[in-house]
């Protein structure tokens, strides 16, 4: 019994030794360091680490079955594209100049199992060749900055806006959002604005434009004219303008049938005599804008196209009948856009400047028809568009307050006295 005792305490007395052996070794061992993965190259929804990418843009003469086969992909596949997803991915339609990748295997074949084509920064379609084919559409992750802006005109709308950093388009978004209510061809030295609207950035660092704005404000020969956007049609879901008192800017025709780089070289005059006629009094009754040959001509109201012909010192023309009060009429063109009996949208491109029929230069001239007189638009008291509803009012106050008041407290670059009335012509 005295020798069992003896050797159980031996071998505790060992398994002891052994552990602080064990230990004292831990102490003594290098630190654990994490061996980290390296971070996939996720893009497009793929991991691009899997792959042999092929990364270039369309160029003249491409064609998706060429570039599909090319990369090995069989010409049934192809087929099924072609004829299945017509609606998603026209391979007729594609862009020359737009970006894709061809996600290929990384076998001996390097055959192209996804074909990605960006369709524009945002927006992509992606071709998927593996298994049975599959064709969708994505957007990129796009996050919105909002940013506030403001500018003191000196010499155009246009400069002003660029010197403060902002998106061209922006220029485009004021000058239609007030097209009714301002000429932006006449403005003033010392005309003000200030702007609310969101930045697109994708992956939160890649620009990718300006949102249409939020609200805005502009001063024009010290007329405040505030615009704030809001839906009044909730089952229409049609996005429009309405200032601080709730009256809708937009107005039932546009001021002028040329959105840009235009000037009007002769106005609607009754009295007008011209000395290749002997000064004798030959009345006009349009209202000239000159621009360059093959500018856009717009319809400056919805309607029906009623003539689209070519007639005499006329030349090629379209006359518009907007209702039983007004028409329009668009003399000189180039070329025409639209078919009698067409219907068209206030803005629809009807036209391009020319110089045909009796013309001593490229420009539209713009007759204006109300009860089957014709009448000088520029001095017309033309219609709005339809109001909001009064239901809608009381929210729709309570709804601008804040960016109303956020509009208040933005300050301007810089003051410019008014003490030059001098219109600026350029946008």
């Amino acid at each position: 019994m005295q020798k069992f005792i003896i050797l159980l305490l031996a071998i505790v007395s060992f398994i002891s030794c052994k552990e602080s052996k064990i230990e004292e070794n831990k102490e003594n061992l290098p630190p654990v360091v994490a061996i980290e993965k390296p971070i996939a190259a996720l893009e497009y929804g793929f991991n691009l680490d899997d792959f042999t990418v092929l990364q270039d843009t369309i160029k003249n003469g491409d064609s998706f079955g060429e570039l599909m086969t090319n990369n090995k992909v069989d010409y049934p596949k192809i087929y099924k594209i072609s004829q299945e997803y017509k609606d998603t991915f026209d391979v007729r339609r594609i862009g020359v100049g737009k970006p894709y990748l061809i996600l290929k295997s990384k076998d001996t074949t390097e055959a192209a199992q996804v074909f990605i084509y960006e369709n524009d920064r945002i927006n992509y379609t992606v071709i998927d060749f593996r298994d049975s084919v599959n064709v969708y559409k994505k957007k990129k992750k796009v996050t919105y900055v909002e940013r506030e802006a403001s500018g003191v005109i000196t010499t155009s709308l246009s400069e002003a806006i660029l010197a403060q950093g902002i998106d061209y388009n922006v220029t485009n978004n004021l000058s239609e959002i007030y097209a009714w209510a301002i000429d932006f061809f006449r403005l003033q030295k010392g005309d003000k604005f200030k702007v609310i609207y969101k930045e697109r950035y994708i992956n939160d660092s890649i620009y990718a434009g300006a949102e249409p704005i939020d609200a805005a404000y502009f001063e024009h020969n010290g007329k405040p004219f505030y615009a704030f956007e809001y839906i009044a049609d909730s089952l229409k879901q049609i996005v429009d303008y309405y200032d601080d008192e709730a009256n809708n800017l937009r107005r039932a025709f546009l001021k002028a049938p040329i959105k840009f780089n235009y000037r009007i070289s002769s106005r609607y005059n009754l009295n007008r005599r011209i000395a290749y006629y002997g000064y004798k009094v030959r009345a006009h009754k349009g209202t000239d804008y000159a621009a360059a040959v093959g500018t856009p001509i717009i319809a400056t109201a919805n309607g029906t196209v009623v003539e689209s012909t070519r007639r005499g010192g006329n030349g090629k023309y379209v006359k518009i009948q907007h209702n039983s009060t007004y028409s329009t009429q668009y003399l000189h063109m180039k070329n025409r856009n639209v078919k009698k009996g067409q219907h068209v949208l206030q803005g629809d491109v009807i036209g391009w400047v020319g110089m045909t029929g009796n013309t001593g230069g490229p420009h539209v001239c713009y007759r204006f028809w109300k009860n089957g007189h014709q009448v000088d638009p520029l001095r017309e008291k033309l219609p709005v568009a339809e109001s909001m509803a009064d239901t809608l009012k009381i929210h729709y106050l309570e709804y601008i307050s804040p960016r109303k008041e956020q509009l208040m407290k933005m300050g301007f670059p810089e003051e410019i006295p008014l003490n030059n009335s001098e219109p600026l012509t350029n946008l």
